[in-house]
């Protein structure tokens, strides 16, 4: 069974819900339970240095990495729309918005459940997509060291992918994102090299195969992107629209995109295309 089938047959009756709450701010969580304000800390060395007065601790106060537990709190919107904006092909925009937070946030790159490594991730496809491999390169050794025992950055090698020059054949294009597609991967990785094959095979008009490379993102890799899910569902309603039979589809795509991508300009089309249909 193809995944247009199966996509066509979960849409259809799935329901999306969305909630909006109060952000939580962003705290450290140390291995005692007790929680310290990320803006109130600096990385130096293997440590954190505490920059300002807190209750029950001292200015200067260091609190090895060892002694940290994790990240809690909500992850910056800014980072979601971002995303939006460099799948929408305006990677500057996106940058605008990410680079901030990778500055910010640095502090917490090796610490679990950090929003720096999302961040930085997408940094790294945006420069990619602005051609600047000098970057790519910069960004991809600071993930690898905040990430040693991950081994390979896998985000290193979608950037290749995405920086392959223009006289690369369209096959050979599209094999570098289809090997990103693998289950042994990461799913944002495999999601967004199959939202990239989409697009390479869209612009030589293959549009079967684009539709179901984009369906791919949503069905074979939900967990990786809530924003990518959206971004793929958008470009897939746009080839749905376009064939018999297929309109209340890519109106369910359409209504899901905007559900899963509020406030980006992915909502924004999302919402333009749907009056078109009416």
């Amino acid at each position: 069974m193809s995944i247009s089938h199966l996509f066509r047959t979960a849409l259809l009756t799935c329901v999306a819900v969305a909630t909006t709450h109060a952000a939580e701010p962003l705290r450290i969580v140390l291995n005692n339970g007790r929680a310290i304000p990320l803006s109130a800390v600096t990385l130096q060395g293997n440590g954190l240095t505490l920059t300002g007065p807190l209750e029950g601790y001292t200015v200067g106060q260091i609190f090895p990495l060892e002694s940290v537990d994790h990240i809690s709190g909500d992850k910056p919107t800014e980072i979601g729309l971002a995303i939006a904006l460099l799948l929408s092909d305006k990677p500057t925009n996106a940058l605008k918005l990410l680079e901030p937070i990778v500055e910010s946030q640095r502090v917490s790159a090796k610490i679990s459940g950090n929003f720096w490594l999302e961040a930085a991730r997408a940094s790294l496809v945006a420069y990619a997509l602005m051609e600047n491999s000098a970057k790519c390169s910069q960004i991809g050794k600071e993930i690898a060291e905040a990430t040693p025992q991950a081994g390979n950055e896998p985000f290193e090698a979608l950037g290749k992918a995405l920086l392959l020059p223009s006289t690369t054949s369209s096959a050979d294009r599209e094999t570098a994102f289809s090997d990103l597609t693998l289950n042994h991967l990461p799913a944002d990785v495999c999601g967004y090299a199959a939202y990239f094959r989409g697009n390479s095979l869209k612009v030589t008009k293959k549009n079967a195969a684009a539709l179901e490379s984009y369906l791919m993102v949503p069905c074979l890799f939900p967990t990786g992107n809530t924003i990518l899910n959206a971004a793929a569902e958008l470009k897939a309603s746009e080839i749905l629209a376009a064939l018999p039979d297929r309109r209340e589809e890519a109106v369910a795509l359409l209504h899901s995109c905007s559900d899963y991508a509020p406030g980006s300009v992915l909502a924004v089309e999302a919402n333009k295309r749907l009056e078109s249909l009416k």
